[in-house]
């Protein structure tokens, strides 16, 4: 008889031999399997740990300006759109205007712009926060113009002391805009009709697939107007005597460097090199703007898809996240 069902070795029934090699690559398979995923589990934890330290370093690295002890000329970039949200916003370069003006070693500040305009509350602020930060520190702003200091970025350049700008640099545009579209002759050639509901007569004011009417022209106008204004007295209490005011000085034109020093819109000739070293008399320049780097820019968008997923989570689990 055989006492051994399962065929193991030395069972008097050798046919069932392969049950036992069976269960035991079963068994070798399960183990590996099981390994496996521990290995992956332990590298999933090592690659986060390292990618979030990577990230704490960028960061670090990137927005802990060292405070320098000798003399220098500290440097904020004003470039592109002035806008929310912008590398040029008022965040940024308030931010970075703070950290400049605190450092005991910067002999003075330089603005250094090259942007063709953008929003009059963002160029507003950071106005506001030069003049404030003048009196509180007792240092000088001089803007440097590249190619373009225009609209919104001359609202932020007329707040420094004085203004350089190269010859052929673009400066001016002291005039506010509101632009749009407007589709109703073409909805009416398409037999489109437009159907918008709104409670307040003047809600859907600037829809583009709506008509303006003469009411609503005229108050828009009158906004930019008064927008127009503040631009126009801002750039008064900045240039002073200096500026040589005539009939197209606030119509939104724009002239090279060399009229805009004769209009009195700019104080002379020069670039960040000449500005440090004969007007600041400290040529060592430290840049002070803060840029958002990659290691930032990972973890946002690390944070922004881990809060969609716990709110996708949320709504399967019937949740409601207001």
């Amino acid at each position: 008889m055989n006492d051994d069902p399962l065929g193991l070795p030395g069972s008097s029934n050798p046919d069932r031999g392969w049950e036992r090699a069976t269960i035991e690559k079963l068994v070798f398979a399960t183990i590996r399997e099981q390994q496996s995923a521990r290995r992956w589990k332990i590298f999933n934890r090592l690659f986060w740990l390292v990618l979030i330290g990577a990230i704490v370093w960028l960061v670090y690295t990137t927005n802990n300006t060292a405070a320098v002890s000798t003399p220098h000329t500290a440097v904020v970039d004003i470039k592109g759109e002035i806008a929310s949200g912008a590398e040029a916003s008022a965040e940024n370069v308030v931010a970075s205007l703070r950290t400049a003006f605190e450092d005991e070693g910067a002999q003075a500040v330089v603005l250094l712009i090259n942007s063709p305009g953008g929003s009059p509350v963002q160029a507003g602020i950071i106005n506001d926060e030069i003049t404030r930060l003048k009196g509180l520190h007792e240092k000088k702003v001089y803007a440097v113009v590249e190619e373009t200091c225009a609209s919104a970025a001359y609202y932020i350049a007329a707040a420094a002391d004085d203004i350089y700008v190269d010859k052929a640099s673009l400066v001016g545009s002291i005039g506010v805009l509101m632009d749009g579209f407007g589709f109703t002759g073409l909805m009416e050639k398409l037999g489109v009709e437009r159907r918008l509901m709104t409670a307040g007569a003047n809600k859907g004011m600037l829809d583009p697939f709506s008509p303006l009417d003469d009411n609503q022209r005229a108050y828009m106008q009158q906004m930019l107007g008064e927008i127009h204004t503040q631009f126009i007295d801002v750039v008064k209490k900045g240039r002073g005597d200096r500026l040589k005011e005539n009939g197209d000085t606030f119509s939104g034109l724009v002239w090279n460097g060399q009229q805009a020093v004769k209009l009195g819109l700019a104080d002379g000739m020069g670039n960040l090199d000449y500005v440090a070293r004969e007007i600041v008399k400290a040529e060592e320049i430290v840049d002070y703007t803060q840029r958002e780097n990659v290691g930032l820019r990972l973890a946002k968008r690390f944070g922004a898809s881990m809060g969609e997923g716990v709110f996708h989570a949320a709504r399967a689990a019937g949740v409601s996240l207001r």
